[in-house]
């Protein structure tokens, strides 16, 4: 007698708003979003804690409110500051996830785009480890190559990839020149997402 074989149940790449390779770090620095409001954008961000320093736990504390203003003299102007996005990509490729997509993460302050203010209500802010100014890893954009089409997917409504410094001209300037934005378009071929600057 033949048994049936099972059929293998596709695995989704989500666990409800989690991204499943993602480490799981979450932040108590987010809320609802806007009644209405879905993600359509994502905002890429830079960040490394001092500037320059990559690795360690600064970033993670920072999101998570634990970072001690003392412990490097950069730190003292972040006292008190409450912020997080939902994912952080270090050097190595390595994704943490702070916020859940569906939630309102705090990453881009006074914002704007395409004449709509408040870019936090309607966005996915995503950090890359790094500074402005300077390249970015082979492994972070082989992440943004596979993490942008699979939100993309799960989130129909969104368009576009854009910078902090698009969104907040003036006042910020990462992820800044050393981020190649040819690069990720090139990447995101088909994923129905548009990469602004145009190359």
């Amino acid at each position: 007698m033949k048994c049936a074989r099972r059929r293998r149940v596709p695995r989704t790449p989500w666990q409800q708003d989690w991204w499943r390779p993602a480490v799981a770090v979450p932040s108590p620095n987010h809320g609802p979003r806007p009644a209405g409001a879905v993600p359509t954008l994502v905002v890429l961000h830079s960040i490394s804690l001092p500037p320059g320093r990559y690795g360690g736990e600064a970033v993670e504390r920072l999101f998570t409110n634990r970072l001690d203003p003392r412990a490097h003299p950069s730190f003292a102007a972040l006292e008190g500051l409450e912020v997080s996005a939902h994912f952080v990509i270090r050097r190595g490729g390595t994704v943490q996830q702070y916020v859940g997509v569906e939630r309102r993460a705090w990453h881009a302050g006074r914002s704007s785009w395409r004449g709509r203010d408040n870019c936090n209500d309607y966005s996915v802010g995503l950090e890359l480890e790094g500074l402005e100014g300077r390249c970015f890893s082979a492994s972070q954009y082989r992440v943004l190559a596979r993490l942008l089409p699979q939100l993309a997917q799960r989130w129909t409504t969104l368009r576009e990839v854009v910078g902090h410094e698009h969104v907040a001209p003036g006042r910020k300037r990462d992820p800044g020149p050393g981020f190649d934005w040819r690069r990720l378009a090139r990447r995101l071929r088909g994923s129905g997402l548009k990469v602004w600057p145009e190359p």
